[in-house]
């Protein structure tokens, strides 16, 4: 489902940008983030000066009021910044995931081929063999293991070609277990994260 809503034509319009684009929104969030850092720093400082030197009321509500709104700016930009990375990472997950289920099943689809036609060949070769050991005659014996000969040489090429293909088959099943494994750990990470978040909160 992910992979077909990663083909739509949209998204591949943007996935050139999608690096510049998230770079910069990570730019902007870490400015954001510093900004926000700085103001509670200052309006922390100030709040416990004017408290000291006891000012009127409206002066310290004010002060008070900058503070509440550059603490909101931290937290806001804080976890814009950590979802925002949380977020490229399920997506890249998603996609190495996608990549890896497709070529698991050209793989299969591949072997499956290969397995077929060895099947086909040998057959084939078997019926040849039968119909010339029915004939008989010495020119067609020879012609017959020249071709009996060919034959097996096919066989053989196409056996190789499946225990290749075989092998690339496992290849790509060991690669979408680890990627699964992978968006597993990230599954649980993302839910202690939350779990301390709601904890903090």
């Amino acid at each position: 489902r992910w992979q077909k809503i990663f083909m739509i034509p949209l998204w591949s319009k943007m996935a050139v940008f999608w690096n510049k684009m998230f770079l910069t929104i990570i730019v902007l969030l870490i400015v954001l983030f510093l900004d926000a850092v700085r103001e509670v720093k200052k309006y922390s400082a100030v709040h416990v000066n004017e408290k000291a030197a006891n000012v009127n009321t409206n002066a310290f509500d004010h002060i008070q009021m900058k503070l509440f709104r550059s603490q909101r700016n931290l937290y806001l930009s804080g976890f814009s910044l950590f979802l925002w990375l949380v977020l490229r990472r399920t997506v890249t997950l998603l996609t190495q995931l996608a990549k890896g289920m497709a070529s698991h099943a050209a793989l299969e689809t591949q072997v499956n081929d290969a397995t077929e036609a060895a099947k086909k060949y040998m057959a084939e070769n078997e019926r040849l063999q039968e119909a010339l050991n029915e004939k008989g005659s010495s020119k067609k014996k020879e012609s017959a293991e020249a071709t009996d000969e060919k034959l097996k040489k096919e066989v053989e090429h196409l056996k190789a070609e499946l225990q290749k293909t075989s092998s690339a088959l496992h290849k790509a099943n060991n690669e979408v277990t680890a990627v699964k494994k992978q968006s597993e750990g990230l599954k649980r990470e993302y839910d202690n994260l939350m779990k301390e978040y709601e904890w903090l909160q």
